[in-house]
């Protein structure tokens, strides 16, 4: 059963990048995080409440879950959201894969957090394969303003990643039910995502075609509700520790998904560099 939650952890996560992508269409990106993020709230505090879960938050408490909202489930995902429609959905997620080195860097300065050699070694890794990957096959489709503001947004994804890590391990530690936690944290991102899109002046429309609206329902469900509970029943089966290593895969499901279905080419210098990167992760996971 262990094997089957983490294998479907990691294939769950990993489809959730390509479904990011079908997103892609007249409706903003902030709006449709703030989709997403509305509907994932309310199912998980919808469960919370059905299996008699603790949801309310004490004060000392609340602040930190709003903030892990605004950063991890609100703009983290807006600047995924954006990446994928300039770079294919696997590039974006390999890129957001660098989460982990920078939540040990974040660690450092806010928790205090040792830096071991291994998370050096894995930081430097992760730069050594974001090169190859930059200066390998991917050369022209990095060259236009295009690609690389997709690039800026997936880096900008993966840092708002790891300081909602570095949040949410202080919430984990002072005992918040993970219901509570997403449910309200996915609320409070959908309240940022949608302060954002009126702010942009973004129509809040809604696609009606099945791709949008199938694309939109497995993100909210599948890969967020559900992806969820399973990570958090195996960090109760076999640890924190060892559970992390599905976020290694995650880029690994992206890639190969991208390939068959958006046409991106697993040339040398992008398997190299993706390789360097996922190394680079399970060496700062390992640390």
């Amino acid at each position: 059963m262990t094997a089957i939650l983490f294998l479907a952890t990691a294939l769950l996560w990993g489809g959730g990048a390509l479904a990011t992508a079908l997103q892609a269409g007249p409706v903003a990106a902030t709006v449709s995080v703030g989709y997403r993020m509305a509907a994932a709230g309310l199912l998980m505090l919808a469960l919370g409440a059905a299996t008699g879960t603790r949801l309310r938050l004490a004060r000392a408490d609340l602040p930190w879950v709003l903030l892990q909202g605004v950063l991890f489930f609100g703009l983290a995902f807006i600047a995924f959201y954006q990446a994928t429609r300039l770079i294919p959905s696997g590039l974006a997620a390999l890129v957001l894969s660098l989460s982990a080195v920078f939540a040990g860097l974040l660690g450092r300065v806010f928790l205090g957090t040792a830096l071991t050699p291994q998370l050096w070694a894995g930081l430097g890794c992760g730069v050594l394969g974001l090169a190859i990957v930059f200066g390998g096959d991917l050369g022209a489709v990095a060259a236009d303003g295009r690609s690389l503001t997709g690039f800026a947004w997936a880096a900008l994804a993966a840092l708002a990643t790891a300081g909602g890590t570095i949040l949410g391990a202080r919430n984990q530690k002072r005992g918040i039910p993970i219901q509570a936690v997403m449910g309200w944290g996915a609320l409070t991102g959908a309240a940022a995502a949608f302060a954002w899109s009126a702010a942009a002046g973004s129509a809040f429309a809604i696609d009606t075609s099945a791709r949008y609206l199938g694309s939109l329902a497995y993100l909210a469900v599948a890969a967020s509700c559900i992806t969820f509970l399973m990570y958090f029943d195996l960090v109760r089966r076999i640890g924190p520790a060892r559970t992390a290593y599905t976020l290694a895969l995650v880029p690994v499901v992206a890639l190969a998904l991208s390939a068959g279905f958006e046409g991106l080419a697993l040339g040398p210098g992008l398997l190299l560099g993706a390789a360097a990167i996922l190394c680079g992760n399970v060496l700062v996971l390992r640390g």
